[in-house]
């Protein structure tokens, strides 16, 4: 095809003859319209459809316009999409749950979380929920909840029927697919006479007895997280069960570590199809396999064969059926040493990288006593407070939980308070300040009164409303907390912040909490998989020999 004349003269334009030439060929618009022919068969098609049953009717094939452009395809009807119908869990009638007052207390949504099946509240439930709501705990909050998304239920336009129960779907939870039912009569309730009959617990134990002789052929279970009440339950020939709902995990065991070791035939299996590149130093491989299921993004992952030179990488990105792995950075020696301290094992070695990593917002560090997780986080953040001014300050936050007798109150201002709960950090900044021996005794007091001014100690009593900006938060103990207090805590992150969560799961010393329940669990089981968050467990101890023996044995 001719290219057009140049121009003549400057900002001249093209002739309507030569923008014609360069353009594509335009098809004409009305042979784009399908022919009279074509559009019989279409409509003949709709009619097709007998009530007994259903017959294909014949494809008409695509009409050819008369101009001789491409076949238009005559339009058919789409199917309307199909609503989806929730598949109840269990077969048969739904069942009847009989819950305990202190499993609204403990958990103030546990009505809605009983999926199909239906909920039964004893009037001695509704007395007991109004003597626990006043005051300022958590369980005076969690009654005034449940008082209140009990008034919203019950409230509305229209009369209560008892007998039909309420719709717990009434107030927006569109997975609770019962009723709730209020006891509104006296039940004739016969319990052994060594049972006295004053008691609460023992009244709840007379409704679930006497609406299993009501509703005869249906499951009538009692829901109660007193684990007295549920042996007495058991005794007397009457189904109990713990609330479950509040467990991430049924075991610990499966909680996620955020390593995974690489079988050894990974490169036979995966070599074929690999792409590695360099890039800042650092080794990048993009795998397809079977293993790219099995990852999740910041996971770290090593190969350990004998005669051949170990990979550690983490996983920075997965895509469809492809993964992205990152060589890491060896802390393991001392020109990469964080203020003075190097990594002892591998997965110190994996903490560090994460602890390190200004894209890492959320780390989690778990791991028996003496594995290095205090130290370690503490050598990280202050290496980027005072080396690297990433953050502005470090800010550490614990439970106030006795491991025995409370000692009373203490004296002083916040910090004051907190001091005595806080020293796991001084022994662990005693260990980082004596590190320097070449500094002196002034140099080194020096430094200790810096560090100490880069450091504030917080009290978790006061942490709702707050915002940190640039801070590095340590959550200490944080298997103590429960998982509201830890949506709590992560929450106060601001821009540029980044928040760090240690603990043992073996060491829980909150009353009512185990290792399912605990906000250390719940965190590192919601937050796997994200971009900007790690977890590690760490696995061997390095305190001492003393402290690595009696962890196992004791």
């Amino acid at each position: 095809m001719p290219l057009p004349k140049p121009p003549a003269t400057k900002a001249a334009l093209l002739t309507p003859t030569d923008f014609e030439a360069q353009a594509a060929p335009r098809t004409d618009k009305k042979s784009l319209k399908p022919s009279a022919a074509a559009a019989e068969p279409a409509a003949a098609s709709l009619e097709l459809y007998d009530g007994a049953a259903q017959v294909s009717a014949p494809t008409a094939k695509p009409a050819r316009p008369p101009g001789g452009g491409m076949p238009v395809k005559t339009p058919t009807l789409a199917a309307e999409p199909k609503a989806r119908v929730r598949k109840p869990r269990s077969e048969g009638p739904p069942k009847l749950f009989v819950l305990d007052t202190n499993v609204l207390m403990h958990d103030p949504m546990s009505l809605f979380r009983f999926d199909e099946h239906d909920v039964f509240l004893p009037m001695i439930t509704l007395e007991e929920l109004d003597g626990h709501k006043k005051g300022m705990s958590e369980v005076a909050r969690n009654a005034r909840q449940v008082s209140r998304d009990l008034d919203a239920l019950a409230g509305g336009e229209g009369k209560l029927d008892p007998k039909e129960g309420i719709a717990l779907a009434k107030t927006g939870h569109k997975d609770a697919g019962g009723k709730l039912f209020f006891q509104t009569q006296l039940l004739d309730i016969k319990l052994p006479a060594g049972l006295p009959q004053g008691k609460a617990d023992n009244q709840i134990l007379g409704v679930v007895q006497a609406l299993r002789d009501q509703h005869v052929g249906r499951d009538v279970v009692l829901v109660s997280k007193d684990i007295n009440m549920r042996v007495k339950a058991r005794a007397l020939g009457l189904p109990a069960e713990d609330y479950f709902n509040d467990k991430v995990l049924e075991d610990g065991d499966l909680l996620y570590t955020g390593v995974l070791a690489l079988p050894g035939d990974f490169w036979d299996r995966h070599g074929k199809t690999m792409e590695s590149w360099q890039q800042g130093g650092q080794t990048f491989y993009r795998i397809s396999g079977p293993l790219v299921p099995a990852l999740m993004v910041n996971q770290f992952v090593y190969l350990e064969s004998p005669g051949a030179s170990a990979l550690y990488a983490r996983v920075t990105e997965i895509t469809g059926k492809t993964a992205v792995l990152k060589t890491l950075k060896d802390y393991t020696h001392a020109k990469n040493s964080v203020w003075g301290v190097t990594a002892r094992n591998r997965e110190q070695n994996f903490a560090l990288n994460l602890l390190m990593d200004p894209e890492c917002d959320f780390v989690s560090l778990s791991g028996t006593a003496g594995t290095g997780k205090t130290l370690l986080t503490l050598a990280a953040g202050l290496s980027q407070v005072l080396d690297e001014r990433r953050y502005t300050e470090i800010i550490v936050t614990r439970v106030t939980v006795p491991v025995g007798e409370d000692i009373g109150f203490l004296p002083g201002t916040e910090e004051e308070k907190m001091g005595p709960w806080m020293g796991a950090l001084d022994d662990n900044l005693e260990v980082l300040a004596r590190g320097d021996g070449s500094a002196g005794e002034w140099g080194r007091a020096a430094t200790q009164d810096l560090v100490r001014s880069k450091i504030k100690i917080k009290s978790l009593n006061f942490m709702r409303g707050r915002t940190f900006l640039n801070k590095f938060v340590l959550i200490d103990e944080a298997q103590n907390l429960t998982p509201k207090q830890m949506k709590t805590l992560i929450t106060r992150a601001g821009p540029g912040t980044k928040i760090v969560c240690l603990g043992n799961l073996a060491q829980i010393d909150t009353p009512y909490l185990t290792e399912g329940s605990s906000g250390l669990t719940f965190a590192v089981d919601r937050f796997k998989g994200w971009p900007h968050s790690g977890h590690i467990m760490l696995a061997r101890g390095e305190r001492s020999r003393l402290a690595d023996f009696a962890s196992e044995v004791l």
